[in-house]
């Protein structure tokens, strides 16, 4: 689709405006320091109707909320803006002590026409400043190193980057936070933590920080324990009342997390939102037993959930359908409806069976599950693994007394049509950002071919296989924002859909997103089920492989 570029004063190129879905937009600048210049000036004079603003490489994603403030006012605004200038870098100086012991420091000097002393040399001289984080919680992208550093990722990432690695990537320097994938050329290591959750900030690198690397030597000795997991989930026995009830955890098959509708506004820290899979059935299942709707839910995938119930209480489920068994403690057996409440008594053992279509139940409580949030939110990050650790068999769970005047639900909610394995489903995508980097032929492929979700799935998101999709543009693409529900495309050419646990910024072209309206269907999608994509209408209005950004 194409957009009038808004061109703004004093900068050397257009502010374009790509879509990402009704309520997000990308904003492309020209470069890191006008990227950072508007992201400033936004922090000091904040345009109405914007709920979130992430940084990147040379973007910035703005979410904002459609009834407040129109597109073309979003535009309007942010191009008012373009005149401001880079916050100033922040008095706190923290100082890495790095062993200069990375596998890809003789590649890196080789490749810059260095010895291995003079790239430590020129890392160490240069003061670095946080210019944004993302990719994992704690991880930042550090600018103002010396430019001769620049290089190349590698041309495979590595499955597993030791937490503590220190790299270089593009114009950029970072230290991965904890074991994970990655593909930056790694030149030494640390033992500072860069993220626990127990410390405030939670992340040791903020947005504006300057930032000097010291070789161990030279900077003291310095050891923190490393960086800790999930949190539990339960609250310390002393802060439960002794007659307070509860549900004990027999057994489980697949994972079974605690969700809720997210923790928005930690995008400073690299992390993402996470919640539930599919908002609608967690909301749906709190106000069946009068519960405020993001309370927290356990989400539990594909059934096989056992658990009894300590106390008197009422649940509900709601999400992919399951069978309800009870066992009650005399040795009666029943079933019990889905998607209604259903009252239980002392000792009733509930077993839940596999549901038939869709593949995320949510089991909701009255009065709410007795969990510890973590930066302000119970949903369980698996990707971050930030928040309460999943569910384990002998797991006792305590319950919160309902609010004062709450009622459950006698209304019947029927379960919403969802995919089984095998059929097809339709999902609706919004074109962009990143189209115009496949070829005209890779994007018609992508609309009208059904794509087969596979077993590498997870609540990052869902692998998908079909025709490799063709890139236009063979071009690394520097860092920037994703959202829940963004269809990107790594050099396979087989796409990822991105769910709640995906990362906060990306490195491959994302050549479509999902519509508000099917993120929670996207979230139900089991594998073996199809899916086509539809293309929708943007925020920008209409849209079509012939007519993108």
């Amino acid at each position: 689709m194409q957009t009038a570029p808004v061109t703004p004063s004093p900068m050397q190129g257009p502010m374009r405006f790509l879509p990402v879905r009704e309520n997000c937009v990308l904003v492309e600048l020209a470069d890191l320091e006008e990227t950072l210049a508007l992201y400033g000036a936004l922090e000091a004079t904040p345009v109405a109707g914007v709920l979130e603003v992430i940084p990147a490489a040379r973007t910035l994603l703005v979410e904002f909320d459609p009834a407040e403030v129109s597109v073309a006012s979003l535009q309007s605004g942010l191009a008012s803006l373009s005149n401001g200038s880079r916050n100033a870098p922040s008095a706190v100086v923290v100082e890495i002590p790095v062993r200069y012991d990375g596998e890809d420091l003789p590649e890196v000097a080789s490749l810059l026409g260095l010895s291995e002393d003079e790239v430590i040399e020129l890392h160490t001289e240069s003061e670095y400043t946080v210019a944004f984080t993302g990719f994992a919680p704690g991880f930042a992208y550090l600018s103002g190193g010396n430019p001769r550093l620049a290089v190349p990722r590698r041309t495979s990432p590595r499955t597993s980057v030791p937490a503590g690695s220190v790299g270089l990537a593009g114009k950029f320097s970072g230290v991965y936070p904890k074991n994970s994938p990655g593909g930056w050329q790694l030149i030494g290591s640390t033992s500072l933590e860069m993220f626990d959750i127990n410390r405030q900030p939670a992340a040791l690198l903020q947005p504006g920080y300057r930032v000097r690397f010291k070789r161990a030597m030279d900077a003291g000795s310095t050891s923190i324990a490393p960086a800790k997991g999930y949190s539990s989930p339960l609250r310390k026995e002393r802060m439960r009342a002794v007659d307070q009830a509860s549900i004990e955890v027999v057994s489980c098959a697949l994972p079974v997390v605690f969700e809720d509708v997210g923790r928005a506004g930690q995008a400073s820290q690299g992390i993402s939102r996470s919640g539930a899979a599919d908002q609608k059935s967690l909301k749906t299942a709190n106000r069946l037993v009068g519960n405020a709707a993001g309370a927290a839910a356990l989400e539990v995938t594909l059934g096989g959930l056992v658990f009894r119930m300590r106390g008197r209480g009422e649940v509900a489920l709601t999400g992919a359908a399951v069978s309800i068994s009870i066992a009650s403690a005399s040795g009666e057996r029943f079933s019990a409806p889905f998607g209604k409440p259903i009252a239980l008594d002392d000792g009733d053992v509930v077993t839940l069976g596999a549901p038939a279509s869709g593949i995320r139940s949510y089991l909701a409580v009255r009065g709410g599950f007795d969990v510890e949030p973590v930066l302000g939110s119970v949903a369980t990050d698996t990707l971050a693994q930030i928040g309460p650790s999943p569910v384990a068999a002998g797991d006792l769970i305590g319950i919160c007394q309902a609010r004062p005047g709450t009622m459950v639900s006698t209304e019947d909610v029927p379960s919403p049509p969802l995919p089984a394995a095998g059929e097809e489903v339709t999902i609706d995508v919004i074109l962009g950002p990143r189209t115009d980097w496949f070829t005209e032929e890779a994007v018609a492929s992508f609309l009208s071919q059904p794509w087969v979700a596979t077993g590498q799935s997870s609540r990052v998101g869902i692998r998908l296989q079909g025709k490799a999709l063709e890139r236009a543009v063979k071009d690394e693409l520097p860092s920037e924002a994703t959202v829940r529900g963004a269809i990107q495309v790594p050099a396979s050419g087989q796409p990822v859909l991105f769910l709640s646990d995906h990362p906060l910024t990306g490195g491959y072209p994302v050549i479509a997103n999902v519509a508000c309206r099917h993120l929670d269907l996207a979230g139900q999608v089991p594998v073996g089920a199809k899916i086509r994509f539809n293309a929708v209408d943007g925020p920008f209005g209409s849209i079509h492989p012939g007519n993108r950004a």
